[in-house]
């Protein structure tokens, strides 16, 4: 019994280590970019340790509860620390939006979260280790995954902008055609209202032209007529 218990204290300081390292992997993104591949995969390092660790949190509360070889009170102790670390974990997950982890769900799939308690009984570091592989395997075959479909968007997103771009050009192209035929317009307005102003007067002067014209032929009508009669 004193030895299961020295392996689950040995697995803790494991896992502590593993926790701090994490903790010092999260303080290096300040040094990356903002984004680009090496941010991306210094990130998915980083999901993957917190995924490694959060197994072997779910491995000591198992050898936990089914190893009780202690008193109360160190039993007591042994679990507030495991909690405290477990919330530890879980503020480094929401740190990189692991907003999930809590409940391992969106990460691992339902039901995966007692499946994977269940897969660790049993094993000694060793097998542990495997399994860890065996997740950062399956993680990695997602993330593969993740990746194409992302690029895929990104292809899409990029022949949208183009199609908008090109649509938004054709827009500015007809606003300018617009413009410019607005302007023949209003000048072809104007020559009409000059024109017509000009047509009103040339008709005027006509009229009176020609009323003198008959005031002159009618005069000299009655004056041939006085004169012969």
């Amino acid at each position: 019994m004193a030895s299961s218990s020295d392996s689950w204290m040995k697995e803790y300081n494991e896992a502590v280590k593993l926790s701090d390292d994490i903790n010092g992997m999260i303080s290096e993104r300040s040094s990356f970019p903002a984004s680009g591949p090496e941010t991306q995969r210094h990130a998915s390092a980083i999901r993957r340790k917190i995924t490694i660790l959060g197994t072997r949190l779910d491995s000591l509360q198992s050898l936990l509860s089914k190893n009780p070889g202690k008193s109360e009170k160190e039993m007591n102790r042994r679990k507030d620390t495991l909690l405290n670390l477990r919330s530890k974990v879980n503020q480094m997950a929401s740190t990189l939006n692991m907003s999930n982890f809590a409940n391992r769900d969106s990460l691992l799939g339902p039901d995966i979260k007692s499946d994977a308690m269940s897969r660790t009984v049993g094993l000694d570091n060793s097998g542990l280790v495997g399994l860890q592989r065996q997740i950062m395997k399956e993680q990695d075959e997602g993330l593969e995954k993740l990746e194409e479909t992302v690029i895929s968007t990104k292809h899409i997103a990029l022949a949208v902008n183009e199609e908008l771009g090109l649509h938004t050009r054709l827009i500015d192209d007809l606003d300018e055609h617009v413009d410019v035929t607005d302007s023949r317009l209003r000048r072809v307005q104007k020559n009409l209202a000059v024109l017509n102003k000009r047509t009103k007067g040339g008709c005027s002067c006509l009229c009176m032209l020609l009323s003198v014209v008959g005031i002159v032929v009618l005069v000299l009508v009655i004056w041939l007529l006085v004169k012969y009669l």
